[in-house]
């Protein structure tokens, strides 16, 4: 097994797990298997039980892990499936280590960082690193591991001194350490300063690693005289420093990496010169320039908690932009506060009620995500009553598909106490209510979580077409109320659809409105399976009804023809045509400047 080690330097959020996955797909494109491992440093056991607002989205794996949002990255470039170990926390790593303690494993010895939790670390990444994720059988060629957080951070000196022990263990040739840094660029004097990197590369290499190579932030490429700096003062040979400078969009990292032969340089420090062959990436070459060129727009309105903080719905974010691209629209969100939308708003900041309304009133499509907690929860109903009335094409997953349940009693039914039991215990009509299964003392990992089979009931359904008229589909969960089985009759006769349901029949999967152009609530998370070139069918067809476009990819052998009649037969690559895989758009390649590289 070869490792790559990833770790960040000067500041956060310099999309260290952008360039760990785009590291893992230019290794793939050579022809060697991939699995990561992401290491966050924080107490916490998981991801679960943190806000959003702090800490970006909890992803959620097939094994039901609650997981940092860069696996959601992972999965998404390399179109792998992870499991709950492939994310590493101080937390888990402790726990381990005190759980074996408690057993006698350790003969009375003293239990300390070292060597016990250290110890502990690097079994675990062997261990998860020989975890085949790719549906192939035996453990893959190379792990990408990325070290959460920043060097010098103080929670991360265990692992630090856990990876340098690694690097020793694992033997000469078989770990490139890649540090991703800062070159900030003065605005006074127009300068790209160096001095930052040099820096953090001192102060890694005094905890003891050394870096094999600098993949360096930047708003521009760096200038050669820069690059001879960097190598002079931080002792990286100079084809082994590579600028990530600002894209129009991340999927270009890969190939910027390429571009610059990264590919060669991990391979000669990990000895695979005679191994890896040039790596193959039109595909996703024609994927990221297709998405620079694309023109016609299509307006989605996202009605959320976390309005503040993108990272806080990036699934939703990438599974709305591999479905516009797919549907050949130009992705344009609206990120409409839930709150804002509120009477009470109305009252104490019209300006910001107006504002609100004038986004949802402008938009092509409506989109209401999952959370947690009352606020804005009222906010959201406005806007699936809007959405309803108005017959705009509206998805609402999770909290999305119980407020549209809720909103539907109310207004149709008349039933204006309609509420879920999270925000109003004593409803007298409780539409939503918590799992019998579920725990009301402890929150982490006590919810439905994970991969579970929906049965498609409604065989005509659009969700049923959409999937491709499916018998059943397994999507990933993450809730603790559902739609109460005791009202779905009355909710039925009044022109509710459930279209599907989990294996039990009695949980509620999907709902719909078979009179509407498109009204689609799903209990699960179709975001979490979105992949570039493989969009989530409920994604598609959002994209597709707000464009009105919903017949056609609904019908394979539409789609098929669409596809073939809008798609010329070449792309441009560095003004060189080629010719364009799976019918790709005509596009040409653009350096073009922005801040495509933001994750964690």
């Amino acid at each position: 097994m070869k490792y790559v080690l990833v770790t960040g330097g000067v500041v956060s959020g310099l999309g260290k797990g952008v360039t760990a996955s785009s590291i893992g797909v230019l290794l793939k494109a050579c022809g060697l298997r991939v699995t990561s491992i992401k290491i966050d440093p924080y107490l916490n056991t998981d991801a679960g039980t943190m806000s959003p607002f702090e800490h970006g989205e909890v992803f959620v794996l097939d094994d039901g892990g609650e997981v940092d949002l860069d696996l959601g990255n992972y999965e998404r470039f390399l179109d792998i499936k992870l499991t709950r170990d492939n994310n590493i926390t101080t937390g888990k790593i402790y726990q381990h280590v005190i759980a074996k303690e408690r057993k006698g494993d350790y003969l009375g010895k003293t239990v300390q960082v070292v060597p016990h939790i250290t110890d502990a670390i690097q079994e675990w990444i062997e261990r998860v690193a020989a975890i085949p994720v790719d549906g192939e059988e035996g453990p893959a060629d190379i792990c990408v591991i990325e070290l959460g957080g920043t060097i010098g951070d103080i929670e991360s000196a265990p692992f630090i001194e856990a990876l340098g022990q690694f690097s020793y263990r694992v033997g000469t040739g078989n770990l490139c350490l890649v540090h991703v840094s800062l070159v900030p660029v003065l605005n006074v004097v127009g300068e790209q300063k160096t001095k930052p990197t040099q820096h953090s590369v001192r102060g890694l290499r005094g905890l003891g690693l050394i870096p094999d190579i600098l993949a360096c932030r930047s708003t521009k490429a760096l200038e050669e005289n820069v690059k001879e700096k960097l190598s002079q003062f931080c002792h990286v040979p100079l084809e082994s420093i590579f600028t990530l400078y600002d894209v129009p969009n991340i999927w270009h990292i890969p190939l910027l990496l390429k571009d610059q032969k990264a590919h060669l340089a991990i391979s000669k420090v990990l000895n695979l010169a005679g191994i890896v062959k040039e790596p193959s990436l039109e595909e996703w070459t024609s994927r990221a320039e297709l998405c620079d060129n694309l023109h016609v727009p299509v307006r989605i309105a996202v009605v959320g908690k976390y309005t503040g903080l993108s990272d806080a719905y990036l699934s939703i974010l990438k599974a709305l932009l591999h479905a516009s691209v797919a549907c050949r629209k130009k992705l344009v969100v609206d990120w409409v506060p839930a709150c804002d939308l509120e009477k009470e708003t109305e009252k104490e900041n019209p300006n910001a009620y107006k504002a609100a309304w004038k986004l949802l009133k402008g938009v092509d499509g409506v989109l209401v995500p999952g959370g947690f907690g009352d606020r804005g929860v009222e906010g959201k109903i406005l806007a699936a009553k809007y959405a309803r009335e108005n017959k705009i094409p509206f998805l609402g997953i999770c909290l999305g598909m119980q407020v549209a349940v809720i909103e539907f009693a109310r207004s149709v039914l008349s039933l204006h106490d309609a509420n879920s039991t999270e925000f109003k215990p004593d409803t007298k009509h409780p539409c939503i209510v918590f799992m019998p299964e579920g725990s009301r003392t402890h929150m982490g990992g006590t919810m439905r979580l994970g991969s579970r089979k929906s049965i498609f009931t409604v065989k005509d359904s659009k969700s049923a077409k959409l999937y491709g008229n499916k018998s059943s589909v397994d999507e990933r969960h993450r809730h603790r109320y559902e739609v109460n089985p005791d009202m779905v009759e009355l909710l039925e006769k009044a022109g509710l659809s459930f279209a599907a349901k989990d294996e039990t029949g009695k949980r509620m999967e999907i709902v719909e409105l078979p009179n509407h152009p498109f009204f689609i609530g799903a209990q699960f998370h179709p975001e979490y399976k979105s992949r570039p070139g493989k969009a989530s069918p409920l994604f598609i067809g959002l994209i597709a009804a707000s464009c009105g476009e919903l017949d056609t990819v609904m019908n394979p052998a539409s789609v098929h023809q669409h596809l073939i009649s809008n798609c010329p037969k070449s792309v441009f690559v560095n003004g060189t045509s080629k010719k364009a895989p799976n019918g790709m758009a005509d596009v040409r390649y653009n350096n073009g400047y922005c801040n495509g590289l933001h994750s964690r």
